[in-house]
């Protein structure tokens, strides 16, 4: 058991690292059960018709509470004391909202659905009245409809091929080996990286977990901790009232990864634990919400997921303009993540792609500034027809990094012996999570930003000179090759004869080369000459690169 640390002890926190935090305990979302009531959102709703928003409220979180817990496991203070890039461990996004917050929604009739501390919003079911109501209350902010997306699993679900169909198994990975090779994880793999030690997140549908692929005395599926944000409880397997198609997507989406059958079906990363979370409701034509989505992502961070992988994506109300890495909640959820060390990994879409660079087809939160966008190639490494295109709004390559998704391998959803092929960016997304955990099992010392530089480095559209993303924004910098990226030595400042070290032999190349020296790797500054600026840079930096 976890041991709990009270809210007054942030403020300690705030600027310390992990050897002098506490453990921490998880406390269970904050979440009330949600209404069986689910239209759609519109300015102009009847009377009585509840609709779901976010209510944003100002800031009231500034002093610690002495009887309050946070939700931050030690997992999660080990990761972020590694990878976080914002001050200290913990902040004020770890604190709970206030109970007057909740307190203040209810009294006006509406209901809790979920609590976000990272928004510092409460998302409601609430009627026409009452959102009247609560955009009068003088500690809210502002109240917005929470928007409704999309998984892409129907579209996948009519795709799933018998795996009668594949060749014939050949090796340990049978039905997976093309897609495991393609991305050069096996290589990994036989160097004993194979996620041992990684938590991975998964935000999906469901997860039936009774496959025989899931059942190794060797590597059996390892779950260290789940959460229904549908059903609010921590079963994500599928429950009695769910829907008969419930727990498909996230069954499929988990057997890429954690799938261990030798000769049948190997995953990417099945040494790897897991963190699952149930965040769609699949019934009828219901679309998914994003609120589940921000709560799911909060709860898979808290218990300590280094990565965290979802096919869910969302554009009902937004725009290709508003996928400017800064709009969609979604997004803003996931730009807390990666500033938290997660590394986040997301489909771009299945809306296809055209040759004009000046339009995208992306689906929040495909946009987040730091996401692993991922889209699809066949098993020839050519670009699958759906798969969505890029830039971000703001001009940014998306997406970013490629694997198998048409016809990928994985565990039957219903049928405990048998496998599938199923297709979509929302398989070569965990095909690509599951590699990720690997490479951060070799190379603990990547940060978020030094995993992208290096994926992106030796992808197969890389070149001598670094890298060489597609000029259309539809296949990025090219398909993931994991072990070359785990060998990839971020260049280190200073370092300017390649030796791994900083020392006098570079200061020397600074003052051969002082003067005007447009594009000399002296320029360490890029001033367009090298001069004492550099020479300060290549003394400060001096050491041998980490």
């Amino acid at each position: 058991m976890l041991a709990q640390i009270p809210l007054a002890t942030l403020a300690a926190l705030l600027l310390v690292g992990a050897d002098r935090a506490p453990s921490m305990k998880f406390l269970a979302p904050a979440i009330n059960s949600p209404s069986t009531e689910r239209s759609d959102a519109t300015q102009t709703a009847p009377a009585e018709t509840r609709l779901p928003v976010w209510v944003y409220f100002q800031e009231l979180r500034a002093q610690p509470c002495e009887a309050c817990e946070t939700a931050i496991t030690d997992l999660a203070v080990a990761r972020r004391s590694q990878r976080r890039t914002l001050p200290g461990v913990v902040d004020i996004h770890d604190m709970p909202l206030p109970q007057e917050c909740a307190n203040a929604i209810t009294a006006t009739g509406a209901t809790v659905r979920v609590q976000s501390r990272w928004l510092n919003a409460i998302s409601a079911l609430a009627t026409p009245a009452q959102i009247t109501a609560l955009q009068k209350l003088p500690q809210v902010l502002r109240v917005e409809h929470v928007r409704r997306g999309r998984s892409n699993a129907r579209d996948e679900m009519s795709t799933a091929t018998p795996m009668a169909q594949f060749a014939a198994a050949t090796d340990i990975y049978g039905n997976a080996a093309a897609q495991v090779d393609q991305i050069d994880v096996r290589r990994l793999h036989n160097a004993g990286y194979r996620g041992n030690g990684i938590v991975i997140g998964v935000l999906d549908s469901g997860f039936r977990r009774v496959h025989q692929a899931f059942k190794s005395v060797e590597h059996p599926l390892q779950v260290i901790a789940e959460w229904d944000f549908v059903k609010n409880d921590n079963n994500t397997d599928i429950q009695t009232g769910d829907n008969s198609e419930q727990h498909k997507h996230g069954t499929w989406i988990l057997g890429t990864m954690a799938a261990y059958w030798p000769n049948q079906m190997v995953g990417t990363a099945y040494e790897a634990r897991f963190v699952l979370a149930k965040t769609e409701d699949v019934p009828t034509e219901t679309p998914i919400e994003e609120d589940y989505y921000v709560a799911g992502l909060e709860f898979v961070e808290a218990h300590g997921a280094d990565i965290v992988t979802s096919s869910l994506g969302y554009i009902d109300w937004y725009t290709q303009a508003d996928m400017n890495g800064v709009t969609a909640v979604t997004t803003k959820a996931v730009n807390i993540a990666t500033a938290n060390g997660v590394v986040c990994l997301t489909a771009a879409g299945n809306e296809g792609h055209d040759t004009n660079p000046a339009t995208n087809r992306l689906i929040a939160p495909a946009d987040a500034m730091q996401v692993l966008t991922c889209g699809a190639v066949d098993s020839a490494g050519a670009i699958a027809s759906f798969s969505s295109d890029g830039p971000s709004a703001d001009g940014r390559v998306k997406p970013e990094i490629l694997a198998l998704g048409v016809t990928t391998a994985t565990v039957n959803s219903t049928n405990t012996t048998g496998l599938t092929g199923v297709s979509g960016t929302s398989l070569s997304t965990p095909l690509l999570a599951g590699a990720v955990a690997c490479l951060l099992q070799a190379r603990p010392d990547f940060t978020v930003d030094s995993l992208r530089t290096a994926l992106f480095a030796t992808a197969s559209r890389s070149d001598a000179s670094g890298t060489h993303p597609d000029p259309l924004f539809v296949t990025g910098y090219g398909i993931m090759k994991a072990f070359p990226a785990s060998q990839f030595l971020t260049p280190c400042l200073g370092d300017l004869d390649g030796s791994r070290e900083v020392d006098a032999a570079d200061v020397s190349i600074t003052l051969l080369d002082f003067g005007d020296c447009a594009g000399c790797a002296a320029d360490v500054d890029n001033s367009g000459s090298v001069d004492s600026g550099d020479v300060s840079l290549v003394l400060i930096n001096s050491g041998a690169c980490q």
